[in-house]
């Protein structure tokens, strides 16, 4: 039994919906506040805006997904900032952590350093992460990508391919994290900047799932 505000332990049903009233709470405070994130349109990238990016305050949704409410990721393919290429299908039975990003983005910025400590504090686990970079040069991806000694790595999408095959849950906003669980399906989504603080213990419980 839990009792007072002890939390639960990681990994069962409870830990989630822990979790899940956590991050409800947390969505209003940051609806209200308009957490910064970079919009682009309704579609993640607005295909239209040419090379104008449009900055709009993202609404910090949070979104838990509750096991049988899950659908399954698109299949996404495509070459990486190195150019070698990308099958996220080739991932399944890993936790994913699939972040969408531009180099041009501020709060991108803010969160690059929380993405890369929960990715080296995870991967032990069965956690992979990979970018998704939108509407930028290639070279500035690849800048970004050493300036912020980001280890992962990121596919290159400049046109916004990738986050329009996300219908059931779009990724709306720049920056956007998904959490695809291990038989691969969407399992949360974050329109917002990630701090390690709230990613880490999310994607542990999706990892310690069935465990």
């Amino acid at each position: 039994m839990i009792q007072g505000n002890v939390p639960p332990k990681f990994g069962t049903r409870a830990s989630l919906d822990h979790l899940r009233g956590v991050v409800v709470t947390a969505a209003c405070i940051l609806a209200i506040a308009a957490s910064a994130g970079c919009s682009t349109g309704t579609d993640a990238v607005d295909q239209a805006a040419g090379s104008n990016n449009r900055f709009v305050a993202g609404d910090g949704t949070v979104q838990i997904l509750k096991v049988r409410d899950r659908k399954a990721a698109p299949r996404v393919t495509g070459k990486l900032l190195d150019g070698t290429e990308f099958d996220l299908g080739a991932r399944r039975g890993s936790v994913v952590v699939v972040n969408f990003w531009g180099s041009w983005c501020a709060p991108c910025r803010a969160e690059a350093a929380d993405l890369e400590a929960v990715y080296v504090q995870t991967k032990d686990a069965g956690v992979a992460f990979v970018g998704v970079n939108v509407k930028d040069k290639l070279s500035s991806a690849q800048a970004f990508q050493r300036t912020k000694k980001i280890t992962y790595p990121s596919l290159y999408d400049r046109t916004g391919r990738i986050a329009l095959q996300f219908r059931d849950t779009p990724p709306n906003s720049i920056p956007a994290t998904l959490v695809l669980d291990r038989q691969g399906r969407v399992a949360a989504l974050m329109r917002k900047a990630v701090t390690a603080a709230e990613l880490r213990p999310l994607v542990t419980a999706i990892a310690a799932e069935g465990s």
